[in-house]
């Protein structure tokens, strides 16, 4: 019997590796032999997440002749695999992908650092804040003292809350955006929002336009779902969409989604203009496709004189192209997993009535706490401190970057969570893998692309400032020259740092 459970292609591997590009060497750096190249670059796939576990790989022969290389190379570099555990073979089955005994499974998303691993590792790998106290404790409280008419029910509500669902219908209509409770779907979470609309309208095959770069958890949803990816790049800097590309492709592929972030696009932090709204809608409609606008970030401007564009849906009056997305999780605090749907009441009732094949309902107190925010102005007070601590971060995370590491190119977003930085010609991926061992977790560009991309990219979030921003910054240096001059040792071992 078989030991894998997918299999990766020849050339799609060919992509993939091709796709890991580093900075040439130096004087008298030495390049590895090209059979080790090549197994450090499927070790790292493995370990990114990229390649999964237990994926089966191309034969000698044909991975020879996708990377145009001799079949004694690639036999040296799978020997090599098999020899560190990252591989596993036999006769008549063909090899797979492995980790070492003892070694983490590697996540398809980059996973929360555990709390109690904080002493020693700057975690740079999750976009989100601590709560803004007292604003949590004094939700949650209100939310307790209206919980027990809703005790005495059975506690499902598969639309969400009538009082929440009011309460955000309301907050739309204040915006300029005339809604109804009808039109509102409460749901655990912006992630549990946008699963349940690519069940509802992106099955397994359809096609789901996305912006390149895109939010890597959403992209990996996607895929889990069956989806097929088509990736529109997006301009340089913060001038975000390029709305003739966005035309042809949707012209062209006839995707039966779109999924955009206009509000300080995560992860470029670019923030797409009325025009542009406009103009994208416009190309929706025209193309009979989806349009999801993700407004987790909406709120999250971090310069004064930043003037917000109207929401996407704002130029969707008719309702029938545009459906939007909204979450207290990244305005807020990312353990208040409420999220919620704007639709036509058509695709709401559509939503609802396939939500009692997944998850049922979402939690009644997290909802009564987040209407008391709403309620009673808190949330405006919790989501100013929390523009006010981003804002601190990313100022001081931007000047410990440009000292530490003044090759690496950025520009700094007006609002959001996130920096996207150009790494000067160093690797992504080793990057990541050369930071676990100074102590800064660090996501990878390719983990926000489609396929391979942006291999020369890291994403680092506004989560640290002070002393730990300046801290992060000399790992990530330290990151650096071991990619650059190809080291292998780890170098000092991470201090423990408390913040």
């Amino acid at each position: 019997m078989a030991q894998w459970t997918s299999a990766v292609g020849a050339a799609q591997l060919a992509r993939l590796l091709g796709s890991q590009q580093d900075r040439p060497a130096g004087p008298g750096t030495r390049r590895p032999p090209a059979y080790r190249a090549l197994a450090d670059g499927v070790r790292l796939l493995v370990l990114e997440g990229r390649v999964p576990v237990a994926a089966r790989l191309p034969a000698e022969r044909e991975l020879a002749l996708a990377l145009s290389v001799s079949r004694t190379t690639v036999a040296a570099a799978y020997e090599a695999l098999r020899g560190e555990g990252f591989l596993e073979s036999r006769r008549g089955a063909g090899s797979w992908t492995a980790v070492p005994a003892g070694n983490p499974v590697p996540a398809r998303g980059l996973e929360p650092l555990p709390p109690e691993a904080l002493g020693s590792m700057i975690d740079l790998g999750c976009a989100a804040l601590p709560a803004p106290e007292p604003w949590l404790t004094r939700a949650v409280q209100g939310a307790l003292e209206e919980l027990p008419p809703y005790a005495h029910t059975h506690g499902d509500y598969p639309a969400g809350l009538p009082a929440l669902r009011a309460m955000i219908a309301d907050r739309y209509t204040q915006r300029g955006i005339a809604t109804m409770p009808e039109q509102i779907m409460v749901t655990t979470g912006a992630m549990g929002a946008i699963d349940a609309i690519c069940h509802l309208f992106g099955g397994r095959g359809e096609r789901i336009a996305v912006e390149s770069p895109s939010y890597a958890n959403i992209l990996q949803l996607m895929r889990e779902a069956g989806a097929r990816l088509v990736p529109v790049a997006m301009a340089e800097g913060l001038t975000g969409w390029d709305l003739d590309r966005w035309r042809q492709v949707l012209r062209e592929a006839a995707p039966r989604i779109a999924y955009v972030v206009a509000d300080f696009h995560n992860p470029t932090g670019a923030l797409a203009d009325d025009d542009q709204r406009r103009r994208l809608v416009d190309a929706a409609r025209s193309a009979g496709t989806v349009l999801v606008a993700d407004e987790t970030m909406s709120e999250l401007w971090l310069d004064e004189d930043v003037e917000m564009p109207r929401p996407v849906c704002a130029f969707d009056p008719a309702g029938s192209t545009v459906i939007t997305v909204g979450s207290a999780s990244k305005a807020f605090w990312a353990g208040m997993r409420i999220g919620w749907v704007r639709a036509a009441p058509d695709v709401i009732r559509s939503l609802v009535a396939a939500r009692a094949y997944a998850d049922l309902g979402t939690p009644v107190l997290e909802q009564l706490a987040v209407n008391w925010l709403f309620g009673t102005g808190g949330w405006e007070e919790a989501v100013e401190l929390r523009r006010a601590q981003a804002g601190q971060n990313r100022d001081e995370l931007v000047g410990a970057v440009r000292r530490e590491l003044p090759g690496w190119e950025f520009e700094v977003p007006r609002g959001g969570l996130t920096l996207w930085v150009r790494t000067g010609g160093l690797s992504g991926s080793r990057l990541a893998e050369a930071g676990e061992r100074v102590g800064v977790r660090v996501p990878s560009g390719p983990r926000f692309g489609v396929d391979g991309a942006f291999e020369g990219y890291v994403r680092l979030p506004f989560t640290v400032g002070g002393a730990v921003a300046e801290e992060a910054a000399v790992r990530l240096a330290a990151a650096a020259r071991i990619v650059e001059t190809g080291g292998t040792s780890g170098g000092e071992a991470p201090r423990t740092f408390v913040a």
